[in-house]
């Protein structure tokens, strides 16, 4: 069985997985991965972008490192291939969980406990919620679902895809850093600069198909695109403007503005700001399918795209023989 069978079956398996049983309750690999590296720091912090190189190489290359050496001791037996594939798809992506917190808060919303929803907040993203009104919230998690599904799904699957088992574990190990020093506070200003910019790197095929896909699985395309090339280059990341923008005009609400996060208080331009109104609890709902739908869809392109990918490079071998 070719590579890209294995990853197409087990890729397809994993997100199945995910599916139907959410993010595993015990010994999650990624929190694994996020004590190793948080020891790897208690070694190595110094207020140093140098340090925070090697405590990037080290976790995510040994990380990737164990992957490969895995998948290659399982690659001529191509159900235990199959098996791995599907294993570490279902460790690294977390649409389900990502839907459930959301839909939690939605509910939160809905039935006008405003508390409730604060106290979940953090379970979803950094914002300070106790800054926040309802709208403010809910904005907070459309926010945060359209910039997890780039993340915690079709991220993964294009890295999967480009590189199986070593590039999922690679990209989840990047983009965990990112959450864990990445952030502009005094202690990992220079110290996470390596790990925001290696996740900026690694996240970048990734948050385009997410926001092309926006605008394919929206239900209006037209406003997607617009408000994806009007106001995406104005967000500060360069990864998470092209997904908020396009699921702003697919929603057809505004996103961004004034956030707080633990004291610091941000003021990002608006996105869809010109036709788009304010999120209401019910759009957390929408937000949730359409990530759904993003996250089918980007794994049929991945799966298409790698047995294509595999075809070319087997007639191109051919052809050489």
């Amino acid at each position: 069985m070719g590579a890209g069978r294995v990853f197409a079956y087990g890729a397809t398996a994993g997100l199945i997985a995910d599916a139907l049983l959410g993010d595993p309750r015990r010994g999650h690999p990624v929190a694994g991965f996020g004590r190793v590296a948080a020891r790897v720091e208690s070694l190595l912090w110094r207020d140093d972008r140098g340090r925070g190189a090697l405590h990037t190489l080290l976790c995510a290359g040994g990380a990737v490192g164990a992957a490969a050496l895995t998948a290659r001791a399982v690659r001529d037996r191509p159900a235990l291939a199959v098996a791995l594939t599907a294993a570490t798809t279902w460790s690294v992506v977390g649409g389900t969980s990502l839907g459930r917190e959301a839909r939690a808060i939605g509910g939160a919303l809905a039935a006008g406990d405003l508390e409730v929803a604060r106290e979940r907040l953090p379970h979803l993203c950094g914002r300070d919620p106790h800054a926040l009104d309802g709208p403010g919230i809910a904005r907070a998690v459309v926010e945060s679902v359209a910039e997890n599904t780039s993340d915690a799904v079709v991220g993964a699957l294009v890295w999967g895809a480009i590189g199986g088992v070593p590039g999922l574990v690679g990209f989840r190990a990047v983009n965990t850093l990112d959450a864990m020093v990445g952030h502009k506070s005094p202690r990992y200003r220079r110290y996470g600069w390596a790990s925001a910019r290696l996740d900026d790197a690694v996240g970048w095929p990734g948050a385009r198909l997410t926001a092309a896909l926006a605008v394919v699985g929206g239900g209006r395309p037209s406003e997607a695109v617009r408000a994806w090339k009007a106001d995406a280059h104005r967000h500060p990341s360069p990864n998470a403007g092209p997904v908020e923008a396009a699921f702003a005009g697919a929603l057809g609400v505004r996103l961004g503005g004034t956030l707080a996060y633990a004291g610091r208080v941000e003021h990002r331009p608006v996105l869809n700001g010109e036709s788009g109104r304010e999120v209401r609890s019910a759009d957390i709902e929408r937000a949730v399918r359409l990530s759904r739908r993003v996250g089918t869809l980007a794994l049929g392109v991945c799966v298409a795209g790698r047995l294509v990918a595999g075809h070319l490079v087997a007639g191109r071998n051919q052809g050489r023989a």
